[in-house]
């Protein structure tokens, strides 16, 4: 197998962003959400407009994962006011880690993982944070077994349905 390669995304990145985010998101959640949500969520979620604008934000950053120069998954951070909710500007958020369906259990997401630590680790961050939904077991045991731990819930709307995350926190030491 070729090495996995990280690079950071731009906005000519945009078309493959859209169309990677709107995949991986679909093949991870289609089949415990009703087809009118999904439809909506990744219309509005990864539609051009707002991609392009988190793209610019200079609190936000994507990083894709290519093999032989195929995007197989993307990384997103945020810092600041870019967080998703209100916590430490000294504060990493990883908002999302997603990797196509074919490549799970390739340690991809994995890699895109260590590529968001040691962003925080750069940035001499406090800590690490996420969300993640309360019915993705998957993603909750990975999280686990890198050491984060619960401290709170928030609802994230997908369409009109209103879920839960689970906020999960890794404090770093320096």
């Amino acid at each position: 197998m070729h090495p996995i390669t990280i690079r950071q995304a731009t906005s000519q990145d945009l078309d493959v962003l859209q169309q990677i985010g709107r995949q991986t998101f679909r093949e991870t959640f289609s089949a415990t959400n009703s087809a009118e949500n999904m439809k909506r969520y990744l219309e509005e979620g990864f539609s051009g407009e707002k991609l392009l604008a988190e793209l610019q934000n200079p609190h936000s950053t994507f990083y894709f994962a290519e093999l032989a120069g195929t995007v197989i998954g993307y990384l997103k951070v945020n810092t600041g006011p870019a967080q998703t909710e209100a916590q430490s500007v000294s504060a990493l958020e990883i908002e999302r880690i997603y990797v196509l369906q074919a490549y799970h259990g390739q340690q991809i997401g994995q890699v895109l993982y260590n590529q968001a630590m040691q962003l925080a680790v750069q940035a001499n961050a406090d800590y690490v944070w996420l969300g993640v939904w309360e019915e993705n077991p998957r993603a909750i045991r990975f999280y686990q077994k890198n050491g984060f731990v619960a401290f709170d819930k928030h609802v994230f709307m997908l369409g009109d349905d209103a879920q839960t995350d689970i906020l999960m926190k890794l404090p770093l030491v320096s």
